[in-house]
């Protein structure tokens, strides 16, 4: 399979930097995994804290995996064991084909407690402290309130896919976590958004391009701006009712 393979040469090429654990998260340890749609989402741990020349090799090794089909998919942040347990530490990501600085969430570390699969070294449980339920609920709370609701309000975004479908689904998924104290896939969130009162139309059109045939061309302009209408309209109010419920 294109993922094995990608994985397997992604593991190989770490190996020199003496990796201390590498770990799966999001829909490939949560078995919502769709090869050629989802994310490869990994946690690599290396001995020592990232230096220039560090990012120097990954870099490089990143760059010789392009070849492959999915690599542009595959998300990596480096932690060291020094450095794991602070959750507002900003580790070195390759993501969205560059190389770049961003903390590993509570949520992420949630995801790597409760389902992360471990594809090299020690588990999660070995390196990260555990995220208690208030950090978790802190942390998609002000998320919600402090990314997703601004975001709204720029129009613009909301003409493309990915807009929308990780708008609505994570709301989904925030509701959820915020009322049952658990995480839930992305596959979970879309069955929750029509009793959420997510506008019916757009639903289908995420179950359609996520998890029917193979997505076709890009949305037709009227569509796209009715379909941007619609999420704008439904998001901004719930997003305002979630945050005030459980702020």
């Amino acid at each position: 399979m294109p993922t094995d393979a990608l994985l397997d040469r992604f593991l190989t090429g770490l190996l020199p930097l003496g990796p201390v654990a590498v770990w799966a998260h999001g829909s490939l340890g949560g078995g919502d995994y769709q090869e050629g749609r989802s994310d490869l989402d990994l946690i690599a741990v290396l001995p020592r804290p990232a230096t220039a020349r560090t990012a120097w090799r990954l870099g490089l090794l990143h760059a010789r995996l392009r070849a492959e089909p999915l690599a542009g998919l595959l998300h990596c942040s480096y932690l060291s064991p020094d450095t794991a347990a602070d959750p507002d530490q900003r580790h070195l990501t390759w993501a969205h084909r560059q190389l770049f600085k961003r903390t590993v969430t509570p949520v992420t570390r949630r995801e790597l407690h409760s389902f992360g699969r471990v594809l090299h070294g020690k588990s999660p449980r070995e390196l990260l402290p555990p995220v208690t339920d208030g950090e978790l609920a802190g942390f998609v709370v002000r998320e919600q309130r402090d990314y997703w609701r601004p975001t709204v309000r720029r129009a613009e975004l909301w003409r493309q896919d990915v807009w929308v479908d990780l708008g609505l689904l994570t709301f989904a998924r925030a509701t959820v976590t915020l009322r049952e104290g658990r995480l839930i896939t992305k596959r979970q969130a879309l069955a929750e958004l029509p009793a959420l009162g997510a506008p019916g139309e757009v639903v289908e059109d995420i179950t359609r391009r996520r998890y029917g045939k193979p997505a076709g061309p890009t949305a037709a302009a009227e569509w796209s701006a009715r379909r941007a209408e619609l999420t704008r309209s439904y998001l901004g109010p719930a997003i305002d009712t979630l945050v005030a419920s459980y702020s």
